[in-house]
């Protein structure tokens, strides 16, 4: 849907810790914006100072309790032709924070959505935590349920990608012991504590020696990061039986070889010869 009324959403990324990872442009923003969404008033007001930098459109309140009906009027207000910039606590609003259905409501709504990039827990975990950055994937925050935590985390237990994730510190405890049940004591994680702040730590082991650790009490914002499955090791005699069955129903040979070596974690050039070598 084309952009057809005169408001504009503006997302800003605001700093995990330090005031100086701002953006310039989240300054700017912050002059020019007809409204100011802000999960938390007061903090946006200290991040102001620090800042140097004075709101000269409203300052309203933007969190989980009144995002529904704030929503309706936030939208009225684009639909206006506002400009309203949205702020949350830390980090990209909409990522685990308020924002999302604002979106969706000024997409629907034809208003255009951009975004002030910034400060992101997720892709500095991801960055210092020596685990595999080519694919990953953001969990969020996890059930607070015991039963439906341990089934989340049984059901990415095959998951190839990184897995990353927030928690509050009083609960990673036993959600490191639940990620040692479902993926494996063996599995390697890192936990980062308190990223861009003074006492920024990030502790990497497997997950059984990191739950042991976290036994201990752990304190500040954290960023779980997860290693994705180890390749599964398969009957390469099955795997090419698969692959020929695949070229029959039509697929490319070379194809059929990238995806079964996907899925096995074989080798795709070896399985390909094998193809070959069945074929005479």
């Amino acid at each position: 849907m084309t952009n057809s009324v005169a408001g504009v959403l503006v997302l800003a990324a605001t700093p995990i810790g330090d005031p100086r990872d701002a953006a310039p442009r989240l300054t700017q923003e912050i002059l020019t914006a007809d409204v100011v969404a802000a999960e938390d008033t007061r903090r946006f007001s200290r991040l102001c100072r620090s800042l140097e930098v004075k709101p000269s459109g409203s300052v309203v309140s933007y969190h989980e309790h009144n995002e529904v009906t704030r929503t309706e009027d936030l939208l009225a207000r684009l639909v206006g032709g506002a400009r309203v910039l949205v702020v949350t606590d830390a980090g990209m609003p909409s990522v685990s924070d308020p924002g999302y259905r604002l979106v969706v409501a000024a997409v629907q709504a034809g208003v255009k959505v951009t975004c002030v990039p910034g400060p992101s827990a997720v892709l500095m975990a991801l960055a210092v935590s020596g685990l595999p950055v080519d694919r990953f994937c953001f969990e969020g925050f996890p059930s607070r349920k015991a039963g439906e935590r341990l089934r989340s985390f049984q059901a990415l237990a095959r998951e190839r990608r990184t897995l990353i994730f927030f928690e509050a510190p009083h609960r990673l405890d036993p959600t490191l012991a639940a990620m040692a049940e479902a993926f494996g004591p063996d599995r390697p994680a890192a936990v980062c504590r308190e990223l861009t702040k003074t006492y920024e730590e990030v502790k990497r082991g497997t997950l059984g020696e990191l739950a042991a650790w976290a036994a201990k009490g752990v304190k500040g914002e954290i960023t779980v990061v997860v290693g994705g499955a180890p390749a599964e090791v398969s009957d390469p005699e099955a795997a090419v039986a698969e692959i020929q069955a695949r070229v029959a129903g039509g697929e490319r040979l070379r194809d059929a070889c990238a995806e079964v070596a996907a899925a096995t974690g074989l080798s795709r050039n070896d399985l390909y010869n094998a193809a070959l070598a069945a074929r005479r």
